[in-house]
């Protein structure tokens, strides 16, 4: 069965933004001159191709500036050790996952209590209509959007001291070090990933084209004491650009 004809002008235009020919920030050419250049095809074949591309986040499309090759974000490493802290250092996970020094680092947040419902129960091993301090954040990487997150502290943890309170966010050390100023010593960190197609809401607050894949990983700190202090669920990154480091020391 012959592929249709944008599918194939589609994966040319595609092996030629990768390749180099056009480059970020380079614009692709008007409607007209792709339909001579692809053999004299209609432009809604056209318009099908460059729908495709802008839907992968390859390309955008704006009011009196045409049809551009999107810049690509740099890759970003999540190394194995990145909860790992320096005392006194103005850095979190996020910061060294990035790449990036505090004053390039900006974060939106909303708090807002909560009652744990039974999947939120089951990542604590708590009951059931606990109560929770909900932390939404989207992380900024010089102004680039390239995280969000809704991370659960207990309530009967925090509630009257400093990590309640958004005014002090972000807290240089992250959640390790906030739970170190309550005396709770964090000894694990758990982290479970899947990747899936962004929701319409995650595809808008990371600026990313809809067809451009997520990480979603779900983060549990745990106390010396065995008790779960912490549940961050989701956090989502862009999945194209995220590359997860993992180190397994082998005894044998």
């Amino acid at each position: 069965m012959a592929q249709p004809e944008y599918l194939r002008i589609a994966a040319d235009l595609r092996h030629r933004i990768a390749s180099g020919e056009f480059g970020p920030g380079d614009q692709i050419p008007t409607l007209p001159d792709l339909c001579r250049e692809y053999g004299d095809v209609s432009q809604t074949t056209i318009r099908n191709a460059l729908a495709l591309l802008r839907n992968e986040g390859l390309i955008e499309t704006r009011a009196r500036a045409g049809t551009r090759v999107r810049p690509r974000p740099p890759t970003h490493r999540m190394a194995a050790d990145r909860y790992r802290s320096t005392p006194g250092a103005k850095t979190t996970p996020y910061t060294r996952d990035q790449g990036i020094g505090w004053a390039e680092y900006r974060l939106d947040k909303k708090f807002e209590r909560v009652q744990a419902d039974a999947e939120l129960a089951a990542l604590f091993e708590c009951e059931a209509g606990e109560r929770l301090l909900a932390r939404h954040f989207v992380f900024y990487d010089n102004d680039q959007p390239t995280q969000m997150s809704t991370s659960y502290v207990r309530w009967s943890d925090v509630a009257g001291t400093p990590v309640a309170d958004p005014i002090n966010e972000p807290w240089p050390g992250g959640t390790r070090a906030q739970m170190a100023s309550l005396g709770i010593r964090i000894t694990q960190i758990t982290e479970s990933f899947t990747a899936a197609m962004p929701t319409e809401a995650e595809a808008a607050t990371l600026r990313i084209g809809a067809g451009v894949p997520v990480l979603r990983y779900t983060r549990r700190h745990i106390a010396d004491t065995g008790r779960i202090v912490e549940v961050a669920h989701p956090i989502v990154r862009r999945g194209d650009t995220t590359i997860v480091d993992f180190r397994i020391d082998l005894d044998d």
